[in-house]
């Protein structure tokens, strides 16, 4: 019973969890042990194809087998969908047009979100004062020590992201 039951919890996540997770995901709701054991069941149950009360090695790959064609013909729908999605003329071929109207480097900001980020007073120009400032309080939160100087220990125990 005991070895069953282990064998239960692993092929309900090796093959169930990936469903779980996703409609967990989706909506989080509270789950009890009565449901989470029903579900157990369940997933062993649809494993276990010739109702011996265990799961075979045959068993168990053919599940993996069925799960993984499952997992395929999703990334297929989904490619398909992106292909047709970039193919903005419809005649079932990408140009190089096409794939790269898609893959080029494009501002995350417009210039004057920039400018809204850096005009500290908004009078709607950026003085020297306002362009440092931002740059300048980063680099004296780094200088743990306020001697002017960054160095490269400082730099580490900053983060090394600034």
């Amino acid at each position: 019973m005991v070895r069953t039951m282990i064998v239960a919890t692993a092929a309900a996540f090796a093959f169930g969890g990936t469903a779980v997770a996703q409609q967990q995901a989706a909506t989080p709701q509270p789950v009890t042990r009565a449901a989470f054991v029903a579900q157990l069941d369940t997933t062993f149950g649809n494993v276990d194809t010739n109702k011996d009360g265990f799961l075979s090695t045959a068993e168990l790959q053919a599940q993996q087998a069925k799960e993984l064609a499952a997992l395929q013909a999703q990334a297929r729908e989904k490619l398909q969908a992106d292909f047709k999605q970039l193919d903005t003329n419809k005649d079932g071929q990408l140009s190089f047009a096409e794939f790269s109207a898609v893959m080029a480097v494009k501002p995350s900001q417009t210039p004057a979100q920039i400018l809204a980020g850096l005009d500290a007073n908004k009078d709607g120009k950026v003085s020297a004062a306002e362009f440092k400032s931002a740059p300048l309080g980063r680099f004296d939160k780094v200088d743990a020590n306020h001697d002017g100087t960054v160095t490269p220990a400082e730099v580490q125990r900053a983060g090394g992201a600034k």
